[in-house]
């Protein structure tokens, strides 16, 4: 690994977040020139973010394959790993900066179909009398909430919008709109941000919080060293695209992914990117019968990942302490946008709207000169997020094994953020662009999805020959039961 590129800086900094030890970072090498397009460093944040989930896992593989008849058995490791010191057999990890950026955009290539729109004219940014702000509207709910803020019923164009905002100033809007159950965010810049009580907050914030949750009595599964998370269970409570890339990632080592979604959600346009290798269900936690089933689901999950607003699950009497007590052992990984510990710690909130709040689409639009706010190139902070994610979730699986013990670990979207900051016209960007996309980043494996056949992009890491594989195709939201098939 180069010693002084941003994706090793990067990399080091998520990966002691992760608990990791410095020593293993030697085993990541970055391959491939150039970058995308933007002020930050958004190629370098995509690779460190994948290359930490992938050292993640050569670590958990490290510790596996170190434990005691793990040498004999080779796929049926059932006991504690025993403490150790040493990082010499960690699996050596090779990220592809070129793919992974196109993964931070999107990995589906579909043959002769189109991936649904969910998009209206209502959603984006829109200039008040004060400044910018941005309306996300994807939701239909969260849509006829902005159209409700705005005193508008029944709008024919986006001009009708814009007039409307035009009137507001940009707080007050935003206010208005979440207080009528929207979301929205006023463009600020970094300053600003750094001057706002939650962005103090997350600014004083880890990039990974950790508490040590239950020990359980039998912490091991059986190990099938090409399937290395096969015989586990993955509770996915999560949506659009953090949460999802996580999921997605353990669904390809092997795990049980299942996915479960209120019955009035619906993502058709993210559907066939981010159900890769999940089952997906439907239950409505505030019924009373369905958050029992939920609640059985939990028992034998090993691993959950939610996206819940930080005091949805405790409203219901299920927090993360009810969580281990119900699932002993449980490794608890979750997510929220603006942070669990500022004013806006119960906020709703997208990458898009984060970027407009705490300062990457004011800065975009200052330094390329723009008459508008100018946002990342993909969306950097829910992918990278969502690695994250998983390197949490890998390294709590580690814990477990190591320890017997759960672990509880929380990360958000603005706190990510505030990583990719520090790159802002770092003088080491290169600026050269990234070679096109050809016909061979693509798998010759043919995913029948729901909607149609479709090709992947070949998976960006590379830990020691462990070949990605996802045995359930793409398919669309709620179309399974509430069970665990194994």
């Amino acid at each position: 690994m180069q010693p002084n590129t941003i994706a090793a800086q990067l990399l080091e900094t998520i990966w002691l977040a992760a608990q990791g030890k410095e020593d293993a970072l030697t085993r990541v090498t970055f391959k491939g020139d150039g970058e995308l397009p933007s002020v930050f460093a958004v190629t370098d944040l995509a690779a460190a973010a994948m290359g930490a989930a992938g050292l993640a896992l050569s670590s958990l593989l490290d510790a596996i394959e170190a434990a005691p008849g793990s040498e004999t058995t080779g796929s049926d490791f059932e006991t504690h790993v025993k403490p150790t010191n040493t990082t010499s057999s960690i699996k050596p990890v090779t990220v592809d900066r070129r793919l992974a950026s196109f993964w931070f955009d999107d990995s589906l290539r579909p043959i002769g179909w189109r991936p649904p729109s969910a998009k209206d004219f209502v959603i984006g940014d829109y200039q008040t009398n004060d400044g910018w702000i941005r309306l996300h509207t994807n939701a239909a709910h969260h849509r006829a909430a902005a159209l409700r803020a705005l005193q508008l019923t029944a709008p024919k164009e986006r001009a009708d919008i814009a007039q409307a905002v035009a009137n507001w100033s940009a707080d007050a809007l935003e206010a208005r709109v979440l207080a009528e159950g929207g979301c929205a965010a006023t463009m600020r810049s970094w300053q600003d941000w750094q001057a706002h009580p939650n962005g103090q907050a997350v600014l004083s914030e880890p990039l990974l919080h950790w508490q040590t949750g239950e020990p359980m009595a039998k912490p091991g599964w059986a190990f099938n060293r090409s399937r290395p998370l096969q015989g586990l269970k993955v509770l996915d409570m999560t949506r659009v695209l953090a949460g999802p890339s996580a999921t997605r990632m353990l669904a390809g080592l092997g795990a049980e992914v299942l996915r479960v979604d209120p019955p009035w959600w619906d993502e058709p346009t993210l559907a066939p990117e981010m159900t890769l290798g999940k089952r997906c269900t439907r239950l409505d936690l505030r019924n009373t019968s369905e958050r029992e089933r939920w609640i059985t689901l939990l028992g034998e999950a090993d691993i959950l990942v939610h996206g819940y607003r930080s005091d949805a699950l405790s409203s219901l009497g299920l927090d993360a302490e009810q969580r281990q007590k119900i699932r002993p052992g449980l490794v608890d990984i979750s997510l929220d946008a603006y942070g669990f510990t500022g004013p806006w710690k119960h906020r709703r909130g997208f990458d898009s709207l984060v970027q407009m709040s705490m300062g990457i689409a004011h800065a975009g639009q200052q330094l390329a000169g723009s008459s508008k706010p100018k946002p990342l190139p993909v969306q950097a902070l829910d992918h990278a997020t969502g690695y994250i994610l998983a390197t949490a979730a890998l390294r709590g699986l580690e814990t477990r094994l190591r320890t017997g013990a759960g672990s509880i670990a929380r990360a958000s979207l603005a706190r990510t953020g505030a990583l990719l900051m520090k790159t802002l016209s770092h003088p080491e960007k290169s600026n050269q662009a990234l070679a096109s996309e050809t016909e061979s980043d693509q798998a010759l494996t043919i995913e029948d999805t729901h909607w149609g056949a479709a090709r992947r992009l070949h998976w960006p890491v590379d830990v020691s020959g462990i070949n990605m594989q996802w045995d359930q195709p793409a398919g669309p939201l709620g179309s399974t039961e509430a069970t665990w098939l194994r």
